[in-house]
């Protein structure tokens, strides 16, 4: 289990799917969206999750002011848990809208949705290889809004994102233990 850290549905218990996950912990993410709220990331966003395994991210930023979340995970159970996960936050958010939950490969989903998206978390599976990642962020980047945040988690072992392929500049970079988040935009 794990929770909610704070807004609207601040304290709502979120299920993780049992295996093939790897969950953001509460360190990072409070650090991290104490940083989006400092970029006045949240407020009117239209969110993306990539990877989304239980939701959290992206559940997270609805919960913090969110217009829209979309959820993507290519695991069935995983998605499972996440559209779940999605109507306990809808019912603490006081909502009949609920996130969508997009049972798809990240590449897939990318090729059709239209976008655009003002933040988008990318955490993906740390054996993902550099040139699935560079190919996911290539295709994201025609979906994105003009001042998109994109932040992207990874082992700190792993090798960093190429965001010039994706034509994406960095904001900055921080490592948590195990953790390293990376914080891009379009290049002007």
């Amino acid at each position: 289990m794990t929770r909610i850290i704070a807004g609207g549905a601040r304290g709502a218990r979120l299920s993780v799917p049992g295996t093939g996950t790897r969950p953001t912990s509460d360190r990072v993410r409070e650090s991290l969206f104490g940083a989006l709220e400092s970029m006045d990331a949240l407020d009117g966003a239209r969110v993306l999750d990539l990877y989304a395994g239980s939701g959290a991210l992206g559940l997270e930023a609805w919960s913090r002011g969110a217009e829209s979340v979309e959820l993507v995970e290519l695991s069935r159970p995983a998605a499972t848990v996440a559209g779940r996960n999605a109507a306990v936050v809808a019912k603490a958010l006081g909502t009949s809208t609920t996130a969508k939950v997009h049972q798809s490969a990240v590449h897939a989903f990318l090729t059709r949705t239209q976008g655009p998206f003002d933040l988008v978390f990318i955490d993906p599976p740390y054996d993902l290889d550099d040139a699935a990642m560079t190919a996911d962020l290539v295709a994201l980047t025609p979906v994105l809004s003009d001042d998109a945040v994109v932040v992207i988690e990874r082992g700190k072992r792993a090798t960093p994102p190429d965001l010039d392929a994706a034509g994406l500049d960095l904001l900055r970079s921080k490592t948590y233990g195990d953790t390293t988040l990376w914080w891009a935009t379009p290049a002007m």
